[in-house]
């Protein structure tokens, strides 16, 4: 360490605090409801090798903290004092841009000069183009369906905008006013992070401003590793499942194991599935990317909650990453559903680590982030708007419920206000509240999940909903915990024109249209029979358990006291109590499903995949499951299967692994 501790901890303060500033500048200027309201947007001071020296805490998308920018600054070419470089490109700017529609601006920062960081900002936009209104659709299956392709380039040269780079920006999108908007929030933010770099220059100097971006990360690489190596030395496995690849019903597996040794942590994604023909992809170019290393963050905050935001953070994580699979695709696979695989990835990393501090680690969230679009016919024009970022809850762990209705797993989006809702789209809020009984039983209560209900007032309406997930395979318990509630999405609920849908591309609505999304809710925390019955009046108060729940899921009896409040019936809960039914902590449907697809066989499926030909592990894949499900039930797994019919299947998959691997040889 170069600083001593006290200017340190002053000069780390002021480059947090900067960076807070510019996200405020951001979300005070931009136009977009999911960038003012939704806060789908993030600012940070990045060093001279490209990592985030400070971050915010407070304000933004907190999961970016491990990005880099220094590829995207290589590939802009020769910079000087006032030009920003815009990208939205995946793999040309080296997994800074993680899908299309986020727009990353970078601003080198100079001092009579000399070049002594970066700047960096990014929002979420409305539309950059592509097959879909809003862009993005889980059914894309290549990156040139999702919309415009943005390479670093400079939008601002030497401080004077390059107007032929918005024009063709602007003419590649549905909302090019609302885009342009938030650019220019962003490019604000830049300079408002460039005027606070310079305050804190003149006051510290531009050598101890230098100095400190090494000491900071390296203070804060060395508290990671002492967190991490609180939990011991180890490897743990754990395995969990997207529901589909949204173009067959397959699932998509997910394989993480994790390896704790003396501080570091190597996550091993081998046994992951081959990438896939839709937009679930999470381009990490082999990198420890933010989307593949958000939960191992969020376990070092809480050991260490005092720990500093910025690159140190990742500095403990290495990772094994096979190319060609979900999580290190090849160009040109789709990415812009990434986040749906990003937390299924959070929830097998948090599984896995799990088996190595179960005090810590809590059962698994709701697993889903669905931004609820509807985008209508305006004039001439297309009004595109994200209704709400409909999450779920948080997993309960040891010693503490889930927290309902709120999910920052991979980000800490915010809810848009009802009334902004409807003024910036013709809808009409009914209901945006808690689900009961979807979070898991247990000894600890697994968050709920949320339930939107909005009606449909134009004409020419359609509803788009990327991430749609945990419709089949419900978010885990642990310890005796149950499972959360499935998701689902309903169009006309309770009517005769009620429809259920599961993945959608872009569904029409008609005016008068009700459509109603119900969020999973989180796994729970030990045995539901051993939950304190009071707590689980409370929960029956609050609305979040009925009253049938508590009885079937609890073993908890109430009964109507004097005054018409409910109270427990102790002994009518005793001898409830004293029957013990036995809880698939992942789900019946997982039950069902790995009854058929076990670890070990799978691993071998998945390792003869990838011993093949890029171009035809997905084909082959897809053939070997066919031929499997064909013995089995329409709507397995939903649908128990008999043993006779898992016995069938499970030779059927045998034979057809062993064909695999003969061909091989």
């Amino acid at each position: 360490m170069r600083l001593d501790p006290v200017t340190l901890e002053i000069v780390g303060n002021r480059l947090s605090a900067l960076t807070e500033e510019m996200c405020l500048t951001l979300q005070r200027t931009s136009r977009s409801l999911y960038v003012k309201e939704t806060a789908d947007f993030c600012c940070a001071f990045a060093g001279l090798d490209g990592g985030f020296v400070a971050y915010p805490r407070g304000i933004g998308v907190s999961g970016f903290v491990g990005l880099n920018v220094l590829t995207a600054v290589r590939a802009a070419g020769p910079l000087e004092p006032g030009d920003v470089i815009i990208t939205n490109d995946p793999y040309r700017s080296g997994g800074l841009a993680t899908h299309l529609t986020d727009i990353q601006l970078i601003e080198p920062y100079f001092h009579d000069g000399e070049l002594i960081g970066y700047g960096w900002a990014f929002i979420h936009c409305s539309d950059i183009g592509g097959r879909v209104p809003s862009s993005l659709s889980p059914i894309n299956d290549e990156i040139f369906q999702e919309g415009l392709q943005i390479p670093p380039v400079k939008l601002v040269r030497a401080g004077q905008p390059a107007r032929d780079v918005e024009a063709l920006i602007s003419a590649n999108s549905r909302t090019p006013e609302a885009n342009l908007g938030d650019i220019r929030a962003m490019l604000a933010s830049l300079r408002t992070g460039r005027e606070r770099l310079s305050g804190v220059i003149a006051q510290h100097g531009v050598d101890t401003v230098l100095a400190a971006q090494g000491d900071l990360v390296d203070y804060t690489a060395g508290k990671a590793r002492a967190a991490l190596a609180s939990l011991g030395d180890g490897t743990y496995r754990f395995v969990d499942y997207l529901d589909d690849d949204a173009v067959s019903s397959i699932p998509v597996r997910l394989s993480v194991t994790a390896t704790l040794r003396a501080g570091d942590l190597h996550l091993d994604f081998t046994g992951t599935d081959p990438q896939v023909a839709a937009a679930f992809n999470i381009a990490t170019l082999g990198r420890p990317h933010a989307w593949i290393t958000t939960r191992v963050l969020a376990l070092i905050c809480t050991l260490d909650p005092g720990i500093a935001l910025n690159a140190g953070l990742i500095a403990p994580i290495s990772v094994t990453t096979p190319e060609g699979s979900l999580v290190n695709p090849l160009h040109p696979a789709a990415v812009g559903v990434r986040h749906a695989s990003a937390n299924r990835v959070n929830d097998a990393v948090g599984g896995a680590l799990g088996l190595a501090a179960p005090q810590v680690l809590p059962a698994a969230s709701s697993g889903l982030v669905v931004p609820v679009v509807v985008a209508e016919q305006r004039g001439t024009g297309q009004n595109v708007q994200v209704l709400e970022p409909m999450v779920g809850g948080t997993g309960a762990r040891d010693g503490s419920d889930g927290v309902d209705g709120r999910d920052s797993g991979i980000s800490n989006l915010s809810n848009n206000p009802v009334e902004t809702v409807e003024t910036e789209i013709g809808v009409e809020i009914l209901r945006y509240g808690l689900r009961a009984d979807s979070g898991g039983a247990g000894r600890w209560r697994g968050g709920c999940g949320l339930e939107l209900t909005f009606r449909v007032l134009g004409e020419g309406s359609k509803l788009l909903a990327r991430g749609l997930e945990r419709m089949c395979f419900r978010p885990w318990g642990v310890r005796g915990g149950g499972p959360g509630a499935p998701t689902e999405l309903i169009v006309n609920p309770g009517t005769p024109r009620e429809r259920r849908h599961f993945k959608i591309d872009v569904l029409p609505l008609e005016p008068g249209d009700v459509v109603t999304l119900l969020t999973s809710g989180a796994g729970g925390y030990g045995a539901a029979y051993t939950r304190d019955p009071q707590a689980v009046l409370r929960d029956v108060q609050r609305g979040v358990v009925t009253r049938e729940a508590a009885a079937r899921d609890y073993g908890v009896i109430l009964r109507d006291a004097p005054d018409a409040a409910p109270a427990v019936d102790v002994e009518a809960t005793a001898a409830a109590r004293r029957e013990h039914p036995e809880v698939a902590a992942a789900g019946p449907e997982r039950q069902a499903w790995e009854s058929v697809f076990d670890t070990d066989t799978v691993d071998r499926l998945v390792a003869a995949l990838f011993r093949l030909p890029r171009p035809a592990r997905g084909p082959r894949r897809a053939a070997v499951y066919t031929a499997v499900l064909g013995e089995l039930p329409d709507g397995f797994p939903r649908t128990r299967p008999s043993a006779e019919q898992v016995g069938t299947a499970r030779r059927t998959l045998d034979d057809e692994i062993s064909a695999l691997e003969k061909v091989m040889a």
